[in-house]
């Protein structure tokens, strides 16, 4: 079908061109049936397809009475097939508004032709469903009604009254209604007594391993890896993986055959026979089953009654169509199964995690297709594994497909880059005459410039008189608009295009100028395929009349012989592109000399201004790595390290010298290489890994300390040309997170008392039983998320509690919810699991972004019960390193907002620095001066920890992880007060210090650097606005709560009065965020109390005749004193 249209930048129009080329397609699907219905064993197909394939897409059909009943018959068929019945209740009263004919003899051993006997109840349009199914049953089936997504609780296992026997009810709802279908559990089957999907991953794990460990830049790869692993999980004869183009005709990418079947690798089909309906019904239902095609199909009775005819599109028993049975007839396959791939469509929607906008549009990207030459049925726990595996592969799918526009997309911008440069030489010559050219920009067979009447050719092109009569043709029918695109020339209407044979078919054509145009050219499709599969000996003939794989390939070839791939949209938008260049170029043709100096001249000076500025960020990063607090290294190509920062040096206790040289698969353990090595190869070719946990070995006298665990993000580091040169690896080390959770799980009993502690330093933890039900909520998931705990609890956990629609804690898309299910079933499966990024909606509608980390709770024999799920919220460190890792693609004013915060608490930490050494200088070492030199210790090392900050959002929006750390408020005060004292001295300024020894000298834990800072800053403050001669008073209380037997929660408040008329109101105002322009003390004091909110407390500023006060609370821990040591 043409896709000729107007050169224009094609994202806008892509939602109005596949709606028009739908309504086309299902036009041209309802009259092949139409014509297969009346013709019966006269059918021809080869000819139904050539004749209906003639519709344009332009002219957009209106649905007419056949297409409307073709649409009536796909969606409210009244035949289901026999290996099950169907029920369908009424919601209110659940009584039986229609049933299968074989439904009374299948659910209650008695013909619906025989009248009731004894006890036995009677099945018929009427009848309480509650009297044919033991009474745990109808209450399960009761249950779903109150369900919000009935889908998730399926399959239900109920048992008859009469028989006993097992079966599968598999329920949905339409309208006002419950369609429940009944298959019957096989005896060599196990029946499945949980609901969802937790129990069915199972069947589908080692499937899902398999996918995603497998290396992403190669769909040949992933498809081949799908299609065997749906060949070994389900037994069929033959598996395909099948594509759709964008024309929406098909192809089998992948294919796996048991031996002495005929091959379809390779093969291409027309739209028709994938009907568009087909297509509509496998994006609402994603895996689809037909068991026996030459079995009789069961009617459905309804109530006359109802006033509509009831939908069975949501069916697992839906009776196959009557042209595809005879289609699956004539290719010897007797079953089939079928699972949808549904992808992303474009990036036009929800890629803000922040947007409550609609999510992004999905389409049928392919199918994977299970064929048998005998019938076979797949029981549904297996189906609903295939589907989430379907799901799984879809993911891996929609990589594979943005790394290939990347990658096509980074092609064409070195390829514009170039042509810019040669047009800078040479206007327009230069993009035919050089290399590379127009040829280069996008996928062609042909390339021609029109300039001055004269022509310039490259590759498969028109005569010099096609060309001319061409170009008439453009400015007779299309001179409105700027070009035209098109992958059929005898479509769009070119009256010469059949005379150009096949080597021409598509073309797409700019206008430069009224005279001077650019055209490229393709052949036609046909010439682009390759067949795998075995080829027919020259004598053999296929029966081109019916329809078969071979016949469908053949009538594809007649229908694309006139046409060729259509151009895709990004195509489209680097060839309007390069009209734009050309254009503003051909303006300037005349002043080219001095204006061309002129830009060289400016580009050099931009060029020179740029490498500073990059030398300058790069010193920064450097600095900034260096003194890092979380762990830094950097390898070359080679994987060899030439970059090894202090804190992985002090954590390793292997110094940068010895390190330095050393490859890094030597370093981490032997149980960590596969991984390392794995995201090392991806990093070196620029696919940057996140979250990727490793262990490291220890050396020296951190050896008996065991390895170091780290979760890594990787960045390529990359040549001013965008060569990958290296890799940095960015860390946080989770040691002691680990060998907590160790613990943690380990524990027996206890868990309870940890997971309902109110203690806000504990996690936000939720858990759900062995099936699926959300089982435990703690405090902080109620306080992150706005859900209580009795709101939650006893929800399922999938779909109900976290979900893309009615559920309470909402996921960005479907591909979030793939993930999370992903990671519950591989740690219900046993599988080792580690911390993975993961994001909700709260109630609020605020999105949340954290670690998840999912833990399997076992039983005294070992056996999983359920799941604990812990979220960690991302630590102000692993902030800051991908703030580094980004620090050049940062806006300017994030940039300037962040030196201004790290100038202004630099100063600090210098003052300190310079007050203790010039105290030192005057004095001999003894206890002293120890306690000086351990001051300017504190002091450096909060002087890196503010380095460090140079990501404020963490900080701003309560992200961060506190360190935990033994400490004295003695030290911590000491190290403040040194900070001011310079200016203090300076101004006359007393400072006096009131709290008891006992709280000075006190054992406290938490995170000292970070309380050190924010007394410094206020301290600070208060000095520069108090008068000469003044005094600043500082006291402190503190409070203790015991928690547990060796754990006191500690409330400690700090006062910071001085003299003088106060802080102005102003700056008040900035510290609490209350005022949009923010200075430079503004933003100080913004961050340092959103850091004193992070210990879980607050800030407060009493003015009081002739002085003020900084009111400082904060919590810590403290241990609880039994004895004496």
């Amino acid at each position: 079908m043409s896709t000729s249209r107007p050169d224009q930048s094609s994202s806008t129009s892509r939602g109005s061109r596949h709606s028009a080329r739908i309504v086309a397609q299902t036009t041209v699907d309802a009259k092949l049936h139409a014509d297969f219905e009346e013709s019966g064993d006269s059918f021809d197909y080869s000819s139904s397809v050539r004749a209906t394939n003639s519709v344009s897409a332009d002219l957009q059909p209106r649905p007419d009475k056949v297409t409307t009943a073709y649409l009536h018959h796909i969606q409210k068929g009244k035949l289901i097939q026999p290996f099950g019945c169907l029920l369908a209740l009424d919601e209110k009263t659940l009584k039986v508004i229609a049933c299968s004919e074989n439904a009374p003899e299948m659910l209650t051993m008695i013909s619906h032709a025989v009248p009731s006997v004894g006890e036995h109840p009677v099945l018929g349009i009427g009848t309480d469903v509650k009297t044919i199914f033991t009474a745990p049953s109808a209450s399960a089936l009761q249950k779903a009604l109150g369900f919000g997504e009935v889908s998730l609780l399926n399959p239900i296992l109920v048992h008859c009254k009469t028989s006993g026997k097992p079966f599968y009810a598999i329920v949905h709802r339409v309208t006002g209604s419950l369609v429940i279908d009944f298959e019957p559990v096989k005896p060599y089957e196990v029946p499945m007594t949980a609901a969802g999907a937790l129990q069915s991953y199972k069947l589908a794990a080692k499937a899902i391993t398999r996918l995603q460990s497998l290396p992403s830049g190669s769909m040949e790869r992933l498809c081949d890896t799908m299609v065997q692993e749906v060949f070994d999980l389900t037994g069929y004869d033959r598996v395909m993986a099948y594509k759709f183009h964008e024309d929406d005709h098909g192809e089998v990418i992948a294919e796996i055959t048991k031996s002495g079947l005929e091959p379809y690798l390779g093969l291409h089909y027309p739209a028709t026979d994938i009907p568009q309906a087909a297509r509509f019904l496998f994006m609402k239902n994603k895996v689809r089953m037909i068991v026996d095609c030459c079995a009789k199909n069961v009617k459905v009775l309804q109530d006359e009654k109802l006033p509509f005819d009831l939908t069975l599109c949501g069916s697992t028993l839906r009776a196959p169509h009557s042209c595809h049975v005879q289609y699956m007839e004539n290719m010897n396959s007797i079953a089939s199964l079928v699972m949808a791939v549904v992808v992303n469509e474009g990036d036009d929607e929800g890629d803000n995690p922040q947007s409550v906008l609609p999510q992004k549009r999905r389409r049928l990207w392919g199918l994977v297709v299970c064929h048998n030459t005998t019938p076979r049925f797949v029981p549904f726990p297996l189906r609903y594994a295939c589907e989430f595996l379907a799901q799984v592969f879809a993911i891996h799918v929609n990589k594979e497909l943005e790394l290939e526009n990347q990658i096509v997309e980074k092609n064409i911008l070195r390829t514009q880059t170039l042509l810019c440069d040669m047009l800078m030489r040479d206007v327009p010559l230069g993009i035919v005459s050089q290399n590379p050219n127009i040829m280069d920009l996008v996928k062609c067979d042909g390339a021609v410039l029109l300039y001055k009447n004269k022509t310039w050719r490259l590759g498969i092109t028109p005569s010099d008189l096609q060309l001319q009569d061409i170009a008439s043709w453009l400015s007779e029918n299309h001179m409105d608009s700027t070009g035209l695109s098109t992958d059929s020339l005898y479509d769009a209407g070119y009256p010469g295009a059949l005379a150009l044979g096949d080597v021409i078919c598509g073309m797409a054509a700019v206008r430069i100028t009224s005279k001077d145009m650019i055209f490229w050219f393709r052949s036609h499709t046909a010439s682009e395929i390759r067949w795998g599969g075995a080829k027919h000996d020259p004598g053999e003939k296929d029966d081109g009349r019916k329809m078969h794989p071979r016949s469908s390939f053949k009538a594809f070839l007649e229908v694309v012989k006139t046409r060729s791939f259509p151009w895709k949209d990004y195509e489209m938008d680097a060839i309007h592109s390069l009209q734009l260049i050309l254009r503003n170029a051909f303006k300037d043709v005349e002043a080219v000399d001095p204006h061309t100096t002129a830009i060289s001249t400016r580009l050099t000076d931009l060029k020179i201004e740029g490498m500073q500025e990059l030398e300058a960020v790069t010193s920064e990063m450097v600095r900034l790595i260096e003194t890092a607090t979380v762990p830094i290294l950097a390898v070359d190509v080679d994987g060899l390290v030439n970059g090894w920062n202090t804190k992985i040096a002090d954590l390793t206790g292997l110094p940068v010298d010895r390190a330095i040289g050393k490859h890094l698969l030597t370093l981490v353990e032997d149980s960590s290489t596969d991984s390392v090595k794995m995201m090392l190869d991806l990093a070196l070719r620029g696919q940057e890994e996140r979250n990727i946990q490793f262990e490291i070995k220890t050396y020296g006298s951190r050896t008996d300390a065991g390895p170091i665990s780290l979760v890594v993000n990787a960045c390529a580091s990359k040549d001013l040309n965008g060569e990958v040169v290296g890799v940095c690896f960015v860390a946080q080390d989770l040691t002691a997170q680990k060998i907590m959770m160790d613990k943690f799980t380990r524990i027996e009993g206890d868990y309870k008392a940890i997971v309902q502690n109110r203690n806000p330093l504990i996690p936000p933890i939720f858990g759900s039983d062995e099936f699926g039900w959300c089982s435990e909520w703690n405090t902080a998931m109620t306080k992150l998320t706005g859900w209580k705990r009795e709101e939650v609890i006893d929800k399922m956990l999938m779909g109900e509690v976290f979900g893309t629609q009615m559920s309470c804690c909402r996921l960005k898309n479907q591909e979030a919810i793939v993930n999370l299910g992903v990671v519950l079933n591989n740690a219900m499966t046993g599988q080792e699991t580690e911390k993975v990024p993961f994001g909700f909606f709260n109630r609020k509608g605020k999105y949340i972004e954290c670690l998840l980390c999912v833990s399997k709770k076992l039983d005294r024999e070992g056996a999983v019960t359920g799941l604990f799920c812990f979220l960690q919220l991302a630590s102000i460190e692993l902030q800051q390193a991908l703030h580094v890792q980004r620090l050049m693609e940062q806006t300017a004013v994030k940039r300037l907002k962040a030196l201004a915060y790290i100038k202004r608490q630099i100063r600090n930490p210098l003052a300190g620095l310079i007050f203790s050494r010039k105290m030192l200088e005057g004095t001999e070492l003894g206890s002293e001066q120890k306690q000086l030199l351990h001051t300017s210790a504190q002091c450096q090392r909060q002087l890196s920890k503010v380095l460090d900050d140079s990501d404020l959002d963490s900080i701003i929006d309560g992200y961060s992880d506190l360190e935990m750390v033994e400490f004295t408020l003695h030290e911590v005060l000491v190290a403040s007060i040194s900070q001011v004292m310079m200016k203090s001295k300076s101004k006359g300024i007393r400072l006096v210090q009131e709290a008891a020894e006992e709280i000075m000298n006190d054992t406290l834990y938490g995170d000292s650097l970070r309380l050190q800072q924010v007394l410094a800053d206020f301290l600070l403050i208060s000095v520069n606005f108090t008068e000469n001669g003044g005094q600043i008073v500082i006291a402190a209380r503190l409070t203790k709560d015991q928690l547990g037997e060796s754990v006191h929660l500690v409330r400690l408040e700090l006062r910071i009065t001085h003299t003088g008329v106060g802080i102005p109101e102003a700056l008040l105002n900035q510290m609490f965020g209350n005022d949009g322009d923010i200075s430079e003390e503004g933003i100080s004091l913004f961050i340092s109390r959103k850091l004193v909110k992070l210990m879980n407390g607050d800030v407060q500023y009493l003015k009081e005749a002739g002085k003020s006060t900084f009111i400082i609370s904060v919590e810590l821990a403290a241990a609880h004193k039994s004895g004496p040591n």
